[in-house]
């Protein structure tokens, strides 16, 4: 576990326009574990998915200017709330060290901008790992003032987070994010398709295939009578958020699933302001499902008690 709670901020795009509710639910959640974060100055586009796809070498320079950058700033770690960039800021600082020849070319790009990343500098963080493994859920549950008691959460890890390995969960049934809704008071509920993929940029390419991922996780939430999923990715945040109507137009369904990022929960839980958190920027609302938030928690289920069956005489007992 670290003890430095100083760390470079990578908040890519997404962060800065969809998913602004993302970015100040993290700082504000930040500030109030005492998390330190700096935001990389000047840094750049991670890419995403389709440039790897399209041209690998200029892509990996991209990702490793921002390597590059923190390390100049005297960085050793860095946190990058989204998937997407968690998974290619984590691969390119792997695979220039794995392998010489990758990382010698992607050194001679970021030259032209009198840079150099030495690969293994920087260890690169999301940003549920920093808060469940780093601050640690007692700290958190200490911070809570408003559990969320009664309110059903879905957590949906999405498929990059823990694949191919994030080294801080299990990559077929991740369960970090459970116990920390758990510790904000929240009832998690049993969401089989938490690794499954929302189709990512899908909705740009086939709305049939895309649909038919989303709709297959909003039909499990509801399954499980969620009230709300939550996400730590921008990219699975939007697409279960934005296309819910297109997803009920075509099947004939009526979701109305709020769609939010746990950070947001986690301010919520300690008593910060629903504006300061971002609240009411998501397309489907979330005042329905806040508003099942009781002051109690649920009363415990009792537990039945099996009596053993009065015993059957014996053969010749009768």
């Amino acid at each position: 576990m670290s003890t430095d709670k100083k760390y470079a901020y990578y908040p890519g795009c997404s962060l800065t326009a969809t998913a602004v509710a993302y970015d100040i639910s993290t700082k504000a959640v930040c500030d109030a574990l005492g998390i330190e974060i700096k935001e990389i100055d000047d840094w750049n586009c991670c890419g995403a998915t389709e440039y790897f796809a399209i041209n690998a070498l200029p892509a990996y320079a991209l990702v490793a200017r921002n390597l590059a950058l923190a390390q100049d700033e005297g960085h050793s770690q860095v946190i990058a709330p989204c998937s997407a960039c968690f998974l290619n800021l984590r691969k390119t600082d792997e695979y220039m060290g794995k392998y010489p020849d990758l990382g010698q070319k992607v050194n001679q790009a970021l030259a032209a901008g009198k840079l150099h990343y030495d690969p293994g500098s920087l260890r690169v963080r999301h940003l549920l790992d920093v808060v469940v493994n780093d601050v640690g859920l007692d700290k958190v549950e200490s911070l809570v003032k408003k559990p969320l008691y009664n309110l059903r959460l879905a957590p949906y890890y999405g498929c990059m987070i823990v694949r191919p390995d994030s080294g801080f969960d299990n990559v077929e049934y991740p369960t970090s994010m459970d116990e920390l809704l758990r510790t904000l008071g929240a009832i998690v509920v049993d969401y089989p398709v938490k690794t499954q993929c929302c189709g990512g940029h899908m909705t740009q390419i086939s709305d049939d295939t895309a649909l038919d991922l989303i709709g297959r996780l909003l039909r499990s939430a509801a399954e499980y009578q969620a009230d709300a999923i939550v996400c730590l990715c921008p990219m699975c945040q939007l697409n279960l958020d934005a296309y819910q109507d297109d997803v009920n137009r075509k099947y004939g369904t009526d979701y109305k699933i709020p769609v939010l990022y746990f950070t947001q929960l986690m301010g919520l839980a300690f008593g910060i302001p629903e504006k300061k958190l971002g609240f009411g920027k998501e397309m489907v609302s979330a005042k329905p499902a806040l508003a099942k938030i009781t002051a109690e928690p649920p009363p415990k289920k009792k537990r039945r008690v099996r009596r053993p069956k009065e015993a059957l005489p014996m053969p010749g007992q009768e």
